[in-house]
Formats: structure tokens, sequence, C-alpha cells
């Protein structure tokens, strides 16, 4: 498959709009599944379609796709989802301070993804410091966590081997869990 992939991303780089349909075919499955996995399978105002499709929007309207391997692909869609889940949070977030429309409702049960984007944006916050205190244990995270890569496809892809990966993931997984619950502040 990464042949298959490499001359698709190829031939779409040079302009060709058939292989680019035929990539978002080839990996719709997975992109679902990484997009469900992100956006934890709750959120009620953006759907996983939406996101996979704004995610191969973003990949493919830059200047040429340049892959490596499927897992090179997966690492790009999962930021790329994340930036865009980000992005969405933002807005929602704006919206509920008053950025665009007066909300009102008389139903107290009805959610408006607030809590989500103040999850969203607090794990972005949180992400940001781990990449400034250990950027590849930010990438396991985003390739594991985000990407559903095994420790062992993140280890080919980061040349370590898995226990390396695994070690880096726990750390990660302490200091974000601190961060999160307010520990880090």
């Amino acid at each position: 498959m990464t042949d298959d992939l490499s001359e698709l991303v190829d031939a779409a780089g040079s302009g060709d709009a058939d292989a680019s349909g035929r990539i978002f075919t080839l990996l719709y499955d997975e992109l679902r599944r990484c997009a469900h996995r992100q956006l934890g399978g709750a959120n009620r105002t953006l759907s996983t379609t939406a996101l996979v499709h704004e995610t191969w929007l973003k990949l493919s309207g830059g200047n040429g796709l340049r892959l490596e391997s499927r897992q090179h692909f997966m690492a790009l869609a999962a930021r790329a989802m994340r930036q865009l889940l980000v992005d969405h949070a933002r807005r929602v977030s704006a919206e509920k301070r008053g950025g665009e429309a007066l909300f009102v409702t008389l139903d107290e049960r009805h959610d408006d993804g607030v809590d989500e984007a103040v999850e969203v944006l607090e794990l972005d916050s949180a992400l940001k410091l781990l990449e400034d205190i250990d950027a590849r244990a930010c990438r396991v995270v985003q390739l594991h966590f985000f990407a559903g890569m095994t420790f062992a496809e993140i280890g080919a892809l980061e040349g370590l081997n898995e226990r390396t990966i695994k070690r880096d993931w726990e750390a990660a997984r302490r200091l974000l869990g601190a961060e999160m619950s307010g520990g880090g502040n």
C-alpha cells in the first residue's frame, strides 16, 4: 500500500485530481476512525464526517503533500485534525461569549458544546506545554492517542525502540494529567 500511496501522492502533487480522490478513498475509513477518536465519540457540535472532510481539504490544499508512508500521512492527518478541533473550539467559545449572536434558550438541557470546547482548549494548552518540555513525547501522544498508531509503529516512524516510546507515553500522560487537573498551575 505504501508504494501505491506514494505514487498516488506524487500524481496528486502534479495536479492529478483523480489521484487525490483515490488517496482520500483509500484512507477514508482510517481517517474516520482517527476523527472519531479525536472527537471522543461524543462531540455534538462537529461530526466525524465533517472533521474528515475538513482534514482532507487542509492536507490536500497545500503546496503538494510529500509522504514517506501511511504512518506519516496519519501523523499529518492527526495534527491537522487537532488544529481543526482547536479552531472549532475557539469559535464555539467565542460564540458563547457573544462573538456572533445572542443565544437564548428556555431549555436548560440544551448542549451548546461549550464544555467540549473548553476541554479541547485545555488539552491543546497542555499539549503545547508538553511540546515545549519534550517535543518527542508530544509527538508520541499525537501519534498514539490521536492517530491510533501502536507503540511499535511510532517507534519505527521515530527510529526508536518500543520501550523508549512507552516511556515517553507514560511520562507524557503524567504531565498532561497533572496539567489538566490543575496540578501544573
